[in-house]
């Protein structure tokens, strides 16, 4: 199963309210048909994976290579379980721009209704704050994260999906990731990766090489910082050397310093964590580190690199509303028999293929 990144192109418009409303149809009963027979950790499982999301980005009918499934597929499956979560025992947070600025307010209200336990609730926020500020902080790749995506079950199960946005290039890069692959927030913590093409110059501090890198990062976090400004003023840079002195400012570095200074991070999870502590901060670390100490660097990408229904700007063909209406009725009905034991019967899933 692999697990990580997606480059897509920015595309216009948005998904029509004749398709959007059978997204959240069909998602749904694709959704509880993976959740009755395999298990809801199988269905966090499958999103996890770009390549098995982009496939069910293309049978809820999206198109196949625009920033848009990310939103519009996640959107589709929160709004089509929306009534099912208790049931279900899984639970949604977040979503694009503001949503996912909304995410810690979206686990807490599980809190409240009694449904998770305030461990959970701060569990949770943690690691949602966590995976926002390694993808945004610690991978720096240029694309910059608009969209937080968490699935969640009581167990302390999650699955999220990020995606962030380059405007130059036109792309957007997808980010997954799923508790059961998590080994370290902060060392290789995507399992796999799909991607478009490589960027040049990413500074990727969760490469699992660089330990010592990071732990230096950290002690130098919690020296006093007229010590660590002392280093940097005295620094030789080399010829050719992707960070530079002119990537921070040292007015707002000093202030920073101070705050992780008194705040004694004791790893690099917690340093992320500290407000304030973002790109600038952890590239200023990153160079007295490896000029200082001679601390390796990482620019390596972590990047590498069939429509069921049609798509909705008609490519590679208009969405058939016929064959998605029966669509969405099999696996309607095959869930009404799976429900009262008869599970052989949700086999009539198998005939999408043959519409």
């Amino acid at each position: 199963m692999r697990t990580g990144y997606a480059d897509l192109p920015l595309h216009g418009g948005k998904a029509p309210k004749w398709l959007f409303e059978r997204m959240k149809k069909l998602a749904r009963e694709i959704a509880i048909a993976i959740i009755i027979q395999y298990g809801k950790e199988e269905l966090l499982k499958r999103l996890s994976d770009p390549i098995w999301f982009q496939a069910f980005g293309c049978t809820l009918g999206f198109d196949w290579h625009s920033s848009g499934v990310t939103t519009t597929v996640t959107g589709a499956l929160a709004e089509g379980l929306k009534s099912d979560q208790k049931e279900l025992g899984i639970f949604f947070a977040g979503g694009k721009g503001r949503r996912g600025l909304h995410t810690p307010y979206d686990i807490a209200a599980w809190g409240e209704k009694g449904v998770i336990s305030e461990e959970k609730v701060k569990y949770f926020q943690r690691v949602s704050r966590l995976v926002a500020k390694v993808d945004a902080s610690a991978v720096q790749d240029g694309f910059n994260i608009y969209h937080h995506f968490l699935i969640f079950t009581k167990n302390g199960k999650w699955l999220v999906v990020q995606q962030g946005m380059k405007e130059k290039t036109r792309k957007a890069r997808r980010y997954h990731w799923l508790s059961d692959n998590v080994k370290s927030f902060v060392s290789n913590p995507h399992s796999g990766i799909i991607s478009s093409g490589k960027e040049k110059n990413v500074l990727n501090l969760t490469d699992r090489d660089i330990p010592k890198t990071r732990k230096d990062i950290v002690n130098l976090s919690n020296e006093k910082p007229e010590l660590v400004l002392k280093e940097l003023k005295h620094i030789e840079m080399p010829y050719h050397h992707p960070i530079y002195s002119t990537d921070f400012n040292i007015t707002y570095l000093n202030k920073i310093l101070r705050k992780t200074h008194e705040t004694s991070a004791k790893d690099f999870e917690n340093l992320l964590l500290i407000k304030g502590v973002g790109e600038k901060t952890l590239r200023a670390l990153t160079l007295i580190a490896h000029l200082v100490y001679g601390d390796p660097v990482s620019f390596k990408d972590p990047a590498l690199f069939s429509f069921a229904h049609g798509g909705k700007d008609g490519y590679p063909f208009p969405v058939e509303r016929d064959t998605y209406d029966r669509s969405i009725s099999i696996l309607k009905d095959a869930i009404r028999k799976a429900k009262i034991g008869d599970y052989e019967k949700l086999r009539a899933i198998k005939r999408l293929q043959k519409l």
